[in-house]
């Protein structure tokens, strides 16, 4: 059976939960674990719920002191867990609740959670237990791997993608992980095929309730007022424990849903500091997206500025200081990622395409040169050759490796009338007119808006 939303819940339900909540704001943390124990026993598969249960646990944890955490620990390693003793899924849930309420932090409970709630059809419980196994041992890569499954299991491929790429950033040959994005990357695919067919959208709104559901589902999450003060609580608890990245992460969150990202920047360097955040590659990969988004944003603000004011204000400098910023910005981080991952030909490719646009040119060959090897950007990378070549105006060169690139290309494609336009282009500079033209017409016969496709033809005919 599904997990169960709050909606699902009864009216006294859903009132004993919204007091918990509340109760946890004004720390009265009996009182919450009070409350959510009496919905838990009835609806254990509310997940809205439990994660009120498990704030107010933490939180208290710290007096409980150590001996319970200590004895369960090594009964956990003994055979009664779920799975090796054949305990049904509900006592093997409930056994894990028990030792979670006498210390949340135990890692082998989690997982028994975990287990249990797969095996009685929660995947939103799944996902819950796993993603705190990750917050008390980021470092696991068994985990990761578990959780991007859960995530898929519960229909967020996206979420999976996002775990697979953290596991391989740091075990480029982890099979598990491999084998999670191949898995995950199919079915992120097949679910954006239903959804924009409207095959997902009709299924997942069977009914008016439903959509309702679904509609204060995205109010909750796109809530102002709901952000800030869930980025209040992040904060407070970077206060109680600062040295835990985990909290820093989620007040980062907050920060760029908001907008503020400046702010956020600061914070992620912050958690980069942290011991824990040291030689995350996660972390420093949310960082660079995190500084590029925020230099986006300056130089679409001086872009507004240019075309308001008037040049002798400065307007028109300022956005060619944040063009040059960004430019930049991006060209070190392509670099560093090269550094760090040399066998990473997708990100050698990047490099090479932001190298040539800065003019590098030799850098940009060697880059291109690297990032053929890849079946995936291959045509890419000798495309990048052929413009490199050619800007050395070493045009047969060029011609070459264009020739390859449109060999192995099928029918007419966006990527193909660019590669006809480049090769089209250094026959041209070779003075082979008619084999330049041959090029051109392949691409004014499918598409007679591309670049300057149409000038070329009528030039050429006119002559």
């Amino acid at each position: 059976m599904p997990d169960t939303p709050v909606s699902a819940l009864d009216a006294r339900q859903q009132k004993l939960a919204d007091n918990a909540r509340v109760a946890l704001e004004r720390g009265n943390l009996d009182y919450v674990l009070e409350m959510t124990g009496q919905i838990l026993k009835t609806a254990p598969g509310c997940v809205a719920v439990r994660r009120l249960q498990r704030a107010a646990q933490l939180k208290q944890a710290p007096g409980r002191g150590g001996m319970f955490s200590r004895a369960f620990g090594r009964v956990t390693v003994a055979p009664f867990l779920f799975g090796a003793s054949g305990k049904d899924p509900a006592q093997a849930f409930a056994a894990a609740e028990k030792a979670l309420a006498g210390d949340p932090g135990n890692v082998g409970a989690l997982k028994q959670l975990a287990a249990a709630a797969e095996a009685l059809g929660w995947p939103e419980t799944v996902v819950f237990a796993l993603e705190a196994v990750r917050e008390i041992t980021p470092g696991d890569a068994a985990n990761l791997i578990a959780l991007g499954e859960a995530w898929l299991a519960w229909g967020r491929p996206q979420e999976a993608l996002r775990l697979a790429d953290e596991v391989l950033r740091t075990r480029p040959v982890d099979a598990a992980a491999q084998k999670l994005m191949r898995t995950a990357s199919i079915a992120q695919t097949m679910t954006k095929g239903k959804w924009e067919s409207g095959e997902g959208f009709r299924t997942k709104l069977k009914d008016e309730a439903a959509a309702v559901s679904l509609e204060q589902a995205a109010k909750h999450v796109t809530s102002a007022d709901m952000t800030e003060r869930l980025l209040e609580e992040a904060q407070a608890r970077v206060a109680a424990e600062p040295g835990n990245v985990n909290h820093v992460r989620a007040v980062v969150g907050g920060l760029r849903q908001l907008g503020r990202l400046d702010e956020a920047v600061a914070w992620i360097e912050r958690a980069q500091a942290l011991p824990g955040g040291q030689g995350d590659a996660g972390l420093a990969k949310e960082a660079t997206e995190l500084r590029t988004k925020a230099l986006e944003v300056r130089v679409q603000r001086a872009a507004a500025a240019a075309e308001t004011g008037a040049p002798e204000g400065g307007a028109d400098g300022e956005l060619a200081a944040a063009q040059a910023e960004l430019q930049a910005f991006r060209l070190s981080a392509a670099q560093a990622l090269v550094e760090r991952y040399p066998n990473d030909l997708a990100a050698r490719q990047e490099l090479g395409e932001m190298l040539l646009a800065a003019g590098r040119v030799d850098a940009a060959i060697a880059q291109f040169q690297q990032a053929a090897k890849n079946p995936a950007t291959r045509v890419a990378a000798l495309t990048g050759l052929g413009k490199g070549f050619a800007a050395k105006k070493l045009h047969d060169l060029a011609v070459a490796q264009l020739t390859l690139a449109k060999a192995e290309l099928g029918e007419m494609s966006e990527q193909k009338k660019a590669v006809l336009y480049e090769l089209g282009t250094a026959l041209e500079a070779m003075g082979k007119r008619e084999e330049a033209m041959a090029e051109f017409k392949a691409i004014y016969s499918e598409d007679i808006g591309f670049r300057d496709v149409l000038d070329k033809i009528n030039a050429y005919y006119a002559n």
